[in-house]
């Protein structure tokens, strides 16, 4: 189950509900074309093959381990717990898609987050509780691929990185300013940093778990259902939810 999991990792995942949905779309779009379309039907997709064999890749090495270990975390922590770990990773995103909003030019979205990160650490327990969204205030996932397709850049081919998953190349160059603007990777501490890396892993892998029980009930070509879906959410979050038409 290696979709979204790049940015739901390293950036974003927009919550389990909305993710269901997305996919519940996805399923109900691919159900109405049938089989008609072939493997070369994307043209976004150039790479096919190759991306093919590693999404094989990532699978073979999700169910060996990563699914697993989801399966047990959210067995044997209780979900008060798990909340606050996921809340307390997103308030770290948080600073980031700040970062990126200013980048953006995006002035009231910039002030929002700025916002949210200051009375989730303030009143949140360090972000343990989401007390900003519990007074009305939204958030907004910002990372630099975000940015780059906001000042023009394409998104360019498909492309399926080895474990992290589904990606573009534009989001792929993105990574490295991703990696260095995220506040886990200033921690001085390496064991504490690569032990907030795993815990983010595994809290991101968890949340997935919905998503991919609906994703093995659906008899669907998995790897065309997981490109079409990550095409379009991030279509979606480079345009804020309105794209222009595709030809």
């Amino acid at each position: 189950m290696n979709f979204i999991s790049n940015r739901s990792v390293t950036t974003r995942v927009h919550g389990g509900a909305h993710a269901r949905r997305l996919v519940a779309a996805a399923i109900a779009a691919a159900c109405l074309a049938g089989c008609a379309t072939g493997p070369q039907a994307n043209p976004a997709d150039p790479l096919e093959p190759f991306n093919r064999g590693v999404s094989k890749f990532n699978d073979t090495l999700d169910e060996a381990v990563m699914r697993p270990v989801a399966v047990g975390y959210e067995k044997v922590v209780p979900q008060m717990m798990r909340t606050g770990v996921s809340n307390f990773f997103n308030n770290l995103v948080d600073v980031w898609s700040f970062a990126n909003s200013v980048m953006q030019l995006r002035a009231e979205r910039s002030a929002q987050t700025f916002m949210r990160v200051n009375v989730n650490t303030i009143f949140g327990l360090g972000g343990v509780l989401d007390v900003a969204s519990e007074v009305g205030l939204e958030r907004f996932r910002e990372d630099f691929g975000q940015t780059l397709g906001r000042w023009g850049v394409g998104p360019g081919p498909y492309l399926v990185l080895p474990i992290l998953g589904p990606s573009t190349v534009r989001d792929t160059a993105a990574l490295p300013v991703d990696y260095y603007g995220g506040l886990i990777s200033n921690v001085g501490d390496i064991p504490v940093r690569n032990s907030l890396y795993v815990m983010r892993l595994i809290d991101a892998r968890a949340q997935l778990l919905p998503v991919d029980r609906l994703l093995r009930d659906a008899a669907l070509d998995r790897y065309t259902l997981t490109r079409d879906v990550y095409l379009q959410r991030r279509l979606n979050d480079v345009y804020d939810g309105n794209p222009p038409e595709q030809p």
